[in-house]
């Protein structure tokens, strides 16, 4: 039996490039996508085109969402929002637990939002380092065993990205996986066992990431 887990960071954030955005935004721990970021995702969804992904999983903010919806456009696919792929809640970023849009508002903006689909997996705020690892890997192979032998692809963040491939492979994916924007990694299924197929992919991107930041 064979399976492709594929796992995408979002794309470019509006606060990467304009840092002032924090100050007054009304979300402002749920930052969109800049508009490179939006191309980012555009080149992305163009680089996964013609892969057999059947379902499409993403964190539950706007910035995940924003880059599955440019892959979900072009494949043809509805989005499952999933916690468990969510940011690092970690208390020396965040103040206070994020506020996110709420799911009703997503949607209006989103219709490929699955509304039928309940997330599997929570996610708490504060988490340590460990804590996000744990709960990412546990997502990832949660949704592969449930979605088996389909292909998935899970949108999610740089901490998140990295335990979810290490979920697979385990602690391989410390030293060898590079979670830099909208890259790309991917992980194959032969019979029980997991290899680690793409390490953090930006081929299909014109614009690069040169410091990688897990946030």
């Amino acid at each position: 039996m064979s399976q492709i887990v594929w796992i995408a960071r979002h794309a470019n954030r509006l606060d990467f490039v304009y840092p002032d955005w924090f100050l007054t935004a009304e979300r402002r721990y749920d930052p969109p996508l800049s508009d490179d970021g939006m191309i980012q995702a555009q080149q992305l969804a163009k680089r996964l085109k013609g892969e057999k992904i059947a379902h499409i999983f993403a964190s539950p903010f706007l910035r995940t969402i924003q880059t599955a919806n440019a892959i979900a456009e072009v494949l043809d696919l509805q989005i499952k929002l999933e916690v468990g792929l969510s940011e690092w809640l970690n208390p020396e970023w965040m103040t206070e637990e994020p506020e996110k849009l709420s799911t009703s508002a997503l949607v209006k903006l989103f219709p490929r939002i699955d509304t039928s689909y309940t997330s599997r997996i929570a996610a708490k705020y504060p988490e340590t380092h460990q804590q996000v690892r744990e709960r990412s890997a546990q997502t990832a192979r949660c949704l592969s065993t449930e979605f088996s032998p389909h292909d998935i692809l899970l949108v999610a963040h740089g901490a998140s990205v990295l335990g979810a491939a290490m979920g697979f492979v385990g602690d391989i994916a410390k030293s060898e996986v590079k979670a830099s924007l909208c890259s790309l990694v991917k992980v194959v299924r032969q019979d029980s066992e997991w290899l680690l197929a793409l390490k953090g992919d930006t081929s299909h991107l014109t614009k690069i990431e040169e410091l990688v930041r897990f946030v």
